[in-house]
Parts: C-alpha cells; structure tokens; sequence
C-alpha cells in the first residue's frame, strides 16, 4: 500500500497515465484508473474516485461526434439495461477481496477478448434482444467491479458501426455507466463526500493526460500501442485477482 503522503501524488499519476491512453485508443480511462487504484485503495474508493474523470472525458467523447440521436435511438435498450444492472449490481462492489479479485478476473477476460477474439457481426434482427442482454451483463459486471468494458465494448464493435460513430457510441455508453456507477455507490452508501472531492480534483491530470495522448497519437502506431496497453492490463489483472485470493 501507498503511504497517505504520497497517496495524492499516486492519484494525479494514475489519472495522467489513465488519460494519455484514453487520448490515444479512445478508451481505457475507467479501466486502467481501476485496475491501479485499487493496488493501494478498496474497489469502492477507487471507483467513486473515477467517477468525475470517467463523466467529463466521455461527455466530451459523447459529443464530438454527430450521430448522437442516431445512436440513442438505436442504443437505448441496451443503455436502459445497463443502466439498471449497474444499480442492481453496485452492492458487490464493497465485497472487499471478492470485488478486486472480480476486478482482475475482468480486466484479464477483457484483455484477451479484445487481442485474440475473431472479429463478429451482430445482424439487425438480433439486436433487439442481444442488445438489452449485452447491457444488463454489462451492468452486472460494472456493478461489481467498476469496470464499463465487457461485453458493452465487443457488442459495440460487432454492430458494423463506422469509426466515428463507434467512438461516439462508446462514449455514450460509458457516460450511462458512469452515471449508473455513481447512483449505486449512492444507494449502497458506498459515496464518501471526501472520495468525490477528490475525484474532482482527479479531472485536472486527466484532462492533460488525455491533451497529451491525442497529441502522441500523431506519433505512435496505435495499433502497437494498443498491445502493449492490453497485455499490461493482463497482467494487472492477473496480479490483482492473485493477491486477493491469497
């Protein structure tokens, strides 16, 4: 664990690195927030410290686009499940060892579905049905961990949307989830006033790292990167489910 002294420098640090990857794949902000936090915090803390960070950069990649009305239209089933699982399912998240265990579990399923997972299309007539389950899974298991990745993101991409839409689409699920993520901790009493003051404080080096990562993305090959970041959190998540579960 971080001593308290050096716990505001971890924060700003994490938040940085968590923005320049949001800056250069589009997403990861959550997810890589959680995974490191959690190392020096319980998964309660740490998801109501990405909750500012999480709202503003994906309101902001919510509106860059133009299709929003498009994609609500099309996506609101899956939203409102999402929406209602993460809510249900916010509880969990204060389960201590059982949540950071299920925490790591995530972020490696995520990892090795997104690098060696064929790529699917999901056919129209199914969406009305697959969508809803997709986001009520999706919600269950933000709920439980604080992470908005699995299955929104390989259900997103499956849909055959363009580039540009599917970042706005990610954006928007991710706002759902974070807003969801907030109404639980919320309900479950798990909302420390102090934890949100904090938080606030967390969007200021998030903002840069994400300037800096869109800045880098000029620079670097994204798809390389995009490894490298994935077999990170692998690892990460390997080592978080480990040392909860001894």
């Amino acid at each position: 664990m971080i001593g308290e002294a050096l716990l505001p420098a971890a924060i700003g640090l994490v938040f940085l690195l968590a923005g320049m990857v949001k800056g250069i794949v589009g997403l990861g902000l959550p997810t890589l927030a959680m995974g490191l936090l959690t190392l020096a915090m319980p998964p309660a803390q740490a998801a109501t410290l990405l909750l500012v960070p999480s709202f503003v950069t994906n309101l902001w990649q919510m509106a860059a686009g133009t299709r929003l009305a498009p994609l609500l239209a099309r996506l609101w089933p899956m939203l409102g499940c999402a929406f209602a699982g993460t809510v249900a399912g916010s509880w969990s998240l204060t389960g201590g060892s059982m949540a950071t265990a299920a925490l790591g579990a995530v972020l490696v399923v995520y990892a090795a579905v997104a690098l060696w997972a064929p790529r699917l299309r999901i056919p129209p007539r199914a969406e009305p049905w697959l969508g809803p389950l997709a986001g009520l899974a999706t919600g269950l298991v933000t709920g439980a961990t604080g992470v908005f990745v699995v299955p929104a993101v390989p259900y997103l991409q499956a849909l055959g949307l363009q580039r540009d839409e599917l970042v706005q689409a990610l954006g928007l699920s991710f706002t759902v989830s974070t807003l969801a993520l907030a109404a639980g901790l919320g309900l479950h009493g798990a909302f420390a006033p102090s934890m949100a003051l904090a938080s606030l404080l967390a969007l200021g080096p998030a903002l840069v790292g994400m300037v800096v990562g869109q800045r880098i993305r000029a620079r670097v090959e994204p798809r390389r990167f995009r490894l490298w970041f994935l077999a990170s959190l692998a690892l990460l998540g390997s080592w978080l489910a480990l040392r909860a579960l001894h």
